[in-house]
């Protein structure tokens, strides 16, 4: 807790401020002058080995494909450095524990790191609403909902632990994004299974008939398309904004039974459907649905290495069997960056059940994307390993994860997901959707 401290004393003097005026407005020109309109640090780094955030990469940094190739806009640069087992001592305050682990029960494993570039950018009415959302929005039922809220970030100063994680749980992801993608689930020795999916996501802005009171945050429909034996499957999820007042609503549609049933296992440490065990329903984008098991503390931020401008890694040049290695991804594909996280430690709370007794999560700065998380059992033990790699879709101003992996440190094994190298088309983003369209008398006819 004192290197965090020690590294990051703009950051942390801004949120003590805060917190000892709560009773006061927070002062939204902060948005425009330390902090960047996503509530980031707008300066350098002491070294500048993490620059001044310059508004984020632009709309044509690079050329897109037909179907969805975006070209590397960094592809001519070297790494500065690679971080080996060899020299682990000499990186070791950049690094999660989780990260650390791997150098340990993976000796060939290695991490390339590139110059830093602050590429995250969000749409303008997105920010715009942000800003509204200052003195605005509040925590309610103990943390575990918002009030006052519509869409954007609802706390771009945050000033507590379940403003950073709600940041997280409502960030930009295009309002809609319908797209294939796939998961793999990897054997120690390298064989994989893989699923593939069409996807259908649609937060709450872009929901055209939802009531502006509506505890709705996300709808979420995914249909299996491959392999034969899953094909057809439909998973349907309503998640409220507040699910201790409302729990989370599912549904599945099985082809074989022709019906739809109730699902009400897809939260919290059920495993995730078809990852065999490795990824339970909580952990997928590093941390959703609901927070009440958990106490949460705000540790502070600090300066990682963390997975950013993967664009070698969402390449449709790249396939699968490149990409999917022995023990973890392939890395000379993965790039590293070193970025500004906020620090949030999650402890189950006594009587409380779920295989993670402890999780330590790294949200990034820019994005409040979860980028990293140290993943406890029950004994205290460290036991996996979570990361997320960030791209930039510029045309959309969306940043979102290429992949992400989480690698069982005891068995060897790890699961991929949102892998999208051998997609053939380009994902929607941004449509207007309606209600109709997530309801389980939907996947009926889907299923038909």
């Amino acid at each position: 807790m004192n290197t965090i401290i020690k590294k990051l004393p703009l950051a942390l003097s801004l949120l003590a401020a805060c917190t000892l005026a709560q009773a006061n407005p927070i002062d939204a020109g902060q948005l425009d002058g330390p902090l960047t309109p996503m509530g980031s640090e707008r300066a350098a780094n002491a070294d500048g080995s993490i620059p001044a955030w310059d508004g984020g990469m632009q709309s044509g940094a690079a050329p897109i494909s037909a179907i969805g190739n975006y070209a590397d806009p960094y592809a001519a640069e070297k790494p500065l450095y690679i971080v080996s087992k060899s020299n682990l001592a000499q990186y070791k305050d950049l690094l999660s524990a989780g990260q650390q682990a791997m150098f340990a029960r993976f000796p060939d494993y290695r991490m390339r790191v590139f110059p830093t570039h602050r590429s995250a950018r969000l749409p303008q009415k997105y920010v715009d609403e942000s800003r509204k959302n200052l003195n605005k929005v509040t925590l309610t039922g103990g943390g575990y909902g918002l009030q006052n809220y519509n869409f954007g970030i609802p706390f771009p100063i945050p000033t507590d632990a379940m403003h950073v994680l709600w940041n997280h749980l409502t960030r930009f992801r295009g309002g809609t994004l319908h797209r294939e993608y796939a998961s793999a689930t990897v054997q120690e020795k390298g064989d994989f299974t893989l699923v593939t999916y069409d996807a259908f996501n649609a937060l709450r802005e872009n929901i055209k008939d939802l009531p502006a009171d509506s505890n709705v945050l996300l709808f979420n429909r995914i249909l299996t398309l491959s392999p034969s034996r899953f094909a057809g499957e439909i998973t349907l999820v309503q998640e409220p904004i507040n699910q201790v007042v409302e729990p989370r609503s599912a549904w599945q549609y099985i082809p074989g039974q022709r019906r739809v049933r109730r699902a009400p296992t897809v939260a919290y440490d059920s495993s995730a459907r078809y990852s065999f065990g490795q990824v339970v329903s909580d952990s997928v984008d590093g941390f959703n649905g609901a927070p009440d098991r958990y106490d949460w503390k705000l540790l502070g931020k600090q300066e990682l290495l963390v997975g950013y401008n993967a664009f070698q890694l969402a390449s449709k040049d790249v396939k699968y069997t490149d990409l999917l290695k022995p023990n973890f991804i392939n890395p000379d594909l993965a790039r590293y960056e070193k970025h500004r996280v906020w620090v949030l430690e999650a402890n189950l709370k006594p009587g409380a059940r779920h295989m993670y007794a402890k999780r330590r999560f790294y949200i990034d700065e820019d994005t409040w994307q979860i980028m990293a998380s140290d993943i406890y059992d029950s004994r205290g033990e460290l036991w996996r390993n979570y990361e997320s790699h960030l791209t930039m879709l510029h045309d959309h101003a969306l940043p979102l994860s290429a992949i992400e992996s989480t690698y069982d440190l005891l068995s060897g094994r790890y699961v991929v997901n949102f892998l999208s190298n051998e997609v053939q088309k380009k994902p929607e983003i941004g449509l207007i959707t309606q209600q109709a369209e997530f309801t389980p008398a939907q996947l009926k006819r889907i299923g038909k």
